[in-house]
């Protein structure tokens, strides 16, 4: 398995988290392969644990959808399937869209500073070609919201989310997202914050998270195959 070769041993009292984060790093980031398999007692000796943490990590990401397990056959990192992203980006809207409603009436104008702020950070990082910083920025705009919005069953249920919709698009795009259309958008969820038209800006986060045709399509076509 391509573990990188700096990780260090973990010490016992941080060892179960630390493996959980380590591992869903991997997997996000593509570093452990869709569908490449998980042996715990390789992975329990590369980040100098028992395999006990392992095992408890790997329960915990197959509860996420990121693993996958075959009972005393193999357990392997789930596929990438483009289709997903249909699936899921409705889902993100949606709850987004509460998330905002909620969050209108506690934002205060430190809150919509930071908004412009980090709005501004997209752009120049979009212009400058620099996706990764592009993608940081992105989910920086809405984690603002989402904190706003004080409702920790959202956070806790887009939290979810997320990864698996950070894994398809860097396994399918690289990381492509990111466009001008983004930055517009952003600024127009700004302004409807501003003048306190929740209902605009719900509809405006949603269509933040539509599919465009093309992906539409392709998503579609991938499902279909």
């Amino acid at each position: 398995m391509p573990i990188p070769a700096s990780t260090a041993p973990l010490t016992r009292s941080l060892a179960r988290e630390e493996v959980y984060r380590s591992l869903k790093h991997w997997i996000v980031e593509l570093q452990l392969a869709p569908g490449e398999i998980l042996r715990d007692h390789e992975l329990a000796l590369q980040l100098g644990v028992s395999r006990t943490p392992v095992r408890e990590a790997l329960r915990q990401l197959e509860d996420e959808g990121l693993v996958l397990t075959s009972f005393h056959k193999w357990t392997k990192v789930a596929p990438s399937n483009l289709a997903d992203i249909a699936q899921l980006y409705p889902v993100v809207a949606a709850l987004e869209a509460a998330a905002l409603e909620l969050a209108l009436p506690r934002m205060t104008e430190a809150d919509l500073q930071a908004l412009d702020a980090c709005n501004a950070a997209l752009a120049q990082a979009i212009a400058a070609q620099d996706q990764q910083l592009a993608t940081s920025l992105d989910a920086q705009f809405h984690a603002i919201i989402i904190r706003a919005s004080q409702n920790l069953e959202i956070e806790k249920m887009l939290a979810g989310l997320r990864p698996r919709i950070r894994r398809i698009e860097l396994a399918h795009f690289g990381d492509q997202r990111m466009a001008p259309q983004s930055v517009e958008e952003h600024a127009a969820i700004i302004a409807a914050l501003r003048a306190g038209d929740g209902q605009v800006a719900a509809l405006l986060i949603k269509q933040n998270w539509s599919l465009p045709p093309d992906l539409l399509q392709l998503a579609a076509t991938t499902a279909a195959t």
